[in-house]
């Protein structure tokens, strides 16, 4: 059987990784700075991550939420004390897209209203809803086009309080930092201004940190920047470090209704497991606060790069934008220089490494990278 032909796949098979680096089975080493995507958030087969997983599933890898499931309370005192929103609610599931849909759905619940405003190049996922909400014709099928979402541009509050004034809108749904739309970041004030407006016109307004939270912009979710309290928070990726999980963080003004929301796998016992080691080894390393020191410096050296156009990020979490398409560039820092970094469309590099990336590792890449430009 063949596979669905989804990417085009560079050659390579990674079998073994640690901390920031990777190696493919001819034994090929490399340095990884994009994290599988942002999933890797306290490196490759940390010890204590990969001994709470094997000892959790020696015991019991899994039963069904009817139920009680103890780690999940666990999880939920461990994320509210390190995120600052242990007045919230969890609801735990099992991916980013998954995460808006639920949020979104329970906006509607919330206010009886059924349309949703997005941003320009905004990605919220790939189901439902979420593609809707996803700023890219290519993506969204016939079926998905449902006439919910209204895209205005980032950092126009004008714009948004426009719609608001409608009165119909059920929800504002923003990333705290755009991953594909090139690391576009949100004005703070837009955000402080957004909030207010939401509030003003009871509309949900639902922060999407699935990319840019959990540390990776050196604040635990990117919106606190801006110092701002959404109504709702989702988040994937990195609370799992590679073991598929996901959750919607959820003010206490929302009741919760049983059969509204439901899961067959979201919060399961291996989840949860991993997402404490998560928790565990962010606060006993201080990976947010070094997530913060390594990517100012990496930012500050790359925006001294006179070939690259632009510069754009926060933490570990850095766009760089060229005048011309990356993709040759990409695969020499691949394949000659054994980098792995990301993009975004076809101008920017995105690096989204571990967030254990170290001053030493910081530099070598800068190293690496400063031998294939032009």
């Amino acid at each position: 059987m063949k596979l669905f032909d989804v990417y085009p796949l560079f050659d390579i098979n990674i079998v073994k990784g640690k901390g920031c680096h990777v190696w493919d089975d001819k034994g090929t080493e490399y340095l990884d700075l994009y994290g599988g995507h942002a999933v890797i958030s306290i490196g490759h087969a940390h010890p204590h991550y990969v001994e709470m997983i094997s000892n959790q599933v020696a015991r019991l890898g899994f039963y069904s939420n009817s139920v009680i499931n103890k780690l999940q309370q666990e999880v939920a005192d461990r994320l509210g004390e390190i995120s600052g929103y242990d007045d919230y609610q969890l609801f735990l599931i099992n991916s980013g897209a998954e995460a808006n849909e639920n949020a979104l759905k329970l906006a509607s619940f919330y206010n009886g209203r059924k349309r949703v405003l997005s941003f320009s190049k905004a990605f919220h996922g790939r189901t439902s809803l979420a593609v809707e909400a996803t700023h890219n014709p290519k993506i969204i099928a016939p079926i998905n086009a449902n006439g919910h979402v209204t895209y205005l541009p980032l950092n126009d509050i004008e714009a948004v309080k426009t719609e608001l004034a409608k009165g119909d809108v059920c929800a504002v749904i923003i990333e705290g930092i755009q991953g594909v739309g090139g690391i576009q970041i949100p004005d703070a004030e837009f955000l402080q201004n957004l909030s207010k407006a939401c509030e003003a016109a009871d509309a949900v307004l639902v922060l999407d940190e699935i990319q840019s939270g959990y540390g990776r912009s050196g604040k635990f979710f990117a919106h606190q920047h801006a110092g701002i309290r959404p109504d709702m928070i989702t988040m994937a990726k990195g609370i799992g470090n590679g073991f598929p999980m996901a959750g919607v963080l959820i003010s206490p003004k929302f009741k919760p209704v049983y059969g509204q929301l439901g899961t067959t796998f979201g919060g399961n016992h291996l989840a949860c497991s991993a997402a404490i080691a998560v928790l565990d080894v962010m606060k006993q390393e201080n990976l947010v606060e070094n997530a913060a020191k390594v990517g100012a410096h990496l930012l500050a050296e790359l925006k001294k790069l006179p070939q690259i156009k632009e510069v754009r990020g926060e933490g570990l979490m850095i766009g760089m934008e060229f005048d011309e398409p990356i993709k040759e560039l990409r695969q020499r820092l691949l394949f000659e220089q054994k980098v792995f970094t990301g993009v975004s469309g076809t101008n920017v590099i995105r690096l989204l490494p571990p967030l254990c990336l170290s001053m030493a590792e910081a530099d070598e890449f800068l190293a690496r990278f400063r031998k294939i430009l032009p």
